[in-house]
């Protein structure tokens, strides 16, 4: 999907406050008890913002806006709740499931492919690769900043 960074970026640009910028993007689901959605991750320097997205790559829904502090847990595919390694594993796996739970409560079970490899033109692409890649840094300085 050639315009794949174009739509997801033109989603949540608009969701930037003043001075912040997007690091990265990537395209997920957004898996629950009995429904799944798509989701657009924007990875920002001090928040992560999950927004849900139609098919046709538009918003649905209001964003999710999450800094580290609203953060209790973190887990991808078997990778404890230390944030560095959620962050290595991220980075080290073809197909993650990144499960997130807020201090309020809220949980979100987000599945992504890294967009690399023989049918990484499939799973996003560059801008996908480049997406899952921020996100697993973010994850790592967001550990280390802690």
């Amino acid at each position: 999907m050639a315009d794949l960074d174009a739509k997801l970026r033109g989603a949540l640009e608009p969701l930037l406050e003043t001075g912040e910028e997007l690091r990265g993007v990537c395209v997920a689901t957004q898996q629950s008890m009995f429904k799944g959605r798509q989701v657009a991750i924007g990875i920002a320097g001090r928040r992560l913002i999950v927004q849900g997205m139609n098919r046709r790559f538009a918003p649905d829904g209001e964003p999710i806006s999450l800094p580290p502090e609203r953060i209790a847990e973190a887990s991808v595919d078997g990778a404890g709740g230390d944030w560095m390694e959620v962050g290595a594993a991220i980075l080290d796996q073809a197909a993650i499931t990144l499960k997130l739970r807020t201090g309020d409560g809220e949980k979100l079970k987000l599945t992504m492919m890294r967009g690399d490899g023989p049918l990484g033109g499939l799973g996003g692409g560059e801008t996908q690769r480049q997406g899952v890649e921020a996100l697993g840094a973010w994850f790592t300085a967001a550990a280390r900043d802690a």
